[in-house]
């Protein structure tokens, strides 16, 4: 006998919680299935738990802050490290409570165990435990199985001091040295994360330049705040071997160069977690990484089936998954609510220092054809971060010239992911760099590095 519900969902990660509680939210009947102990996916696991042991690493080591005030907490390395896994395992089973919390609120059946897909959008449930399988039928089945860390080929991930982007979380000693592999936002925030822990970082990239989707002035900056801090970087270096012998780990670069870390990450991609869904025996397309092909509604290749979040690929944020789930819902079952996800979409960067941008950078202002000026503030100006001592960074805006409408918004130096908001919501409404001109903003702070940067243009465009 077969159960049936207006929508199943599979993964109960950013996309599959919100795109259930929006279809229950408007009526639906949604059952949302399972497999982890722990609901949230990625977000409440990976991602939150790297955020919390930043805001933990900062705290406990007075990070920055020393040169300041001439004092700081001095706690044994050893210490730190386990009040910092304590503080993140905390954030990380307080999230994954809210996301089972919310499936209660939204009456949302949660069915524990993995899931595979049957034909006419069936989807048969394998209990954890050894129980019988369930069969459920729904009108809409969506897809929100989320991703995994790419392990490159030849890598022993089988060495306990070789870790992947989620692995890596799982600190246990403080250590001397580190080689972390990437150059995107994941192996950036892990870099900076164990500088301020007290470990030599070495950052390898095969790219020229880190971050690269950021503004290039911003991603200089960024570096040059890493390379400042102790931070040794490698661009355009790829790991030749990763090896273990009477010394330890050995890793070659294929330029021949020997490093001999305590510890390395790899955080350089994801793979789609739906090699065990049955999507070839129903019809649903993936690429290479196993990554779900959608068209602008989200819907797959097999009608009735759509796909959000990690498992579809990039950008792969937390953010843009919620919205994808929402709207992917909201076509799937014919609400008139949301239909699309907004294309100003934040990227934020939670590094120490942490970076932000929206819109346009000043590379892609005039690939578009658009006659351009940026403006900037260095926070070294601004009397809030003088205060604070947190002078690194900047506020930079990037202006059409033609009508001045603020065209994107790039920020490094702390409290970025937050200030970035501010000229989110200007870009959103097609506002001009006046805007910042003529607001009145509470001094001091760091949203006042707006009305400067808002001045260099004007005094560009000029």
């Amino acid at each position: 006998m077969e159960e049936r519900f207006d929508m199943v969902v599979v993964g109960a990660g950013p996309a599959g919680e919100k795109a259930a509680a929006q279809a229950a939210y408007f009526g639906k009947r949604v059952a949302i299935v399972e497999a982890a102990s722990a609901l949230g996916g990625a977000m409440a696991a990976s991602a939150a738990t790297t955020k919390a042991m930043r805001e933990a690493a900062i705290y406990l080591t007075s990070f920055h802050r020393r040169q300041i005030y001439g004092a700081g907490i001095d706690l044994d390395p050893q210490a730190v490290i386990d009040r910092l896994r304590a503080r993140a395992v905390t954030v990380a089973r307080s999230m994954s409570d809210a996301v089972g919390e919310n499936l209660v609120r939204h009456g949302i059946e949660l069915l524990a165990g993995w899931a595979r897909l049957g034909p006419d959008r069936t989807v048969v449930v394998t209990p954890l435990d050894s129980g019988p399988e369930r069969v459920v039928a729904a009108d809409v089945v969506l897809l929100a199985s989320g991703s995994r860390p790419f392990h490159p080929p030849g890598i022993p991930f089988d060495d306990p001091d070789v870790h992947d982007s989620e692995t890596a979380r799982d600190l246990d000693r403080p250590m001397r040295s580190l080689v972390v592999v990437g150059g995107g936002a994941v192996a950036c925030e892990y870099a900076s994360i164990f500088m301020a822990l007290g470990a030599e970082v070495t950052l390898i990239d095969r790219g020229s330049r880190l971050l690269p989707f950021l503004d290039a002035e911003c991603s200089a900056l960024m570096a040059e705040s890493f390379s400042s801090s102790g931070m040794k970087l490698q661009p355009e270096t790829a790991v030749a071997a990763l090896t273990r012998d009477a010394d330890g780990l050995s890793l070659q670069t294929d330029h021949g160069a020997v490093l001999r870390p305590e510890k390395v990450i790899f955080a350089a991609g994801r793979v789609g977690n739906t090699e065990d869904l049955g999507l070839d025996e129903i019809g649903v397309e993936v690429d290479g990484r196993g990554r779900i092909h959608v068209d602008e509604t989200f819907e797959t290749s097999v009608p009735g089936v759509y796909a959000a979040g990690d498992v579809i690929g990039p950008p792969a944020l937390a953010s843009v998954s919620m919205e994808q789930g929402r709207v992917a819902a909201c076509h799937a079952l014919g609400i008139a609510f949301k239909e699309t996800v907004d294309p100003m979409t934040p990227f934020g960067v939670y590094s120490i220092p942490e970076c932000a941008m929206v819109g346009l950078t000043e590379e892609q202002a005039p690939a578009e054809n658009r006659r351009y000026a940026a403006g900037i503030c260095r926070f070294a100006n601004n009397s809030r971060a003088a205060i604070a001592g947190t002078t690194e960074g900047l506020v930079k805006l990037v202006v059409d010239c033609d009508d001045r409408r603020l065209l994107g918004v790039h920020i490094v130096g702390e409290g970025a992911t937050e200030l970035v908001h501010q000229g989110q919501a200007v870009l959103h409404f097609g506002g001009a760099v006046d805007y910042f001109i003529h607001a009145t903003f509470d001094v001091p702070t760091m949203s006042d590095a707006y009305k400067y940067a808002a001045y260099e243009c004007l005094q560009r465009m000029a």
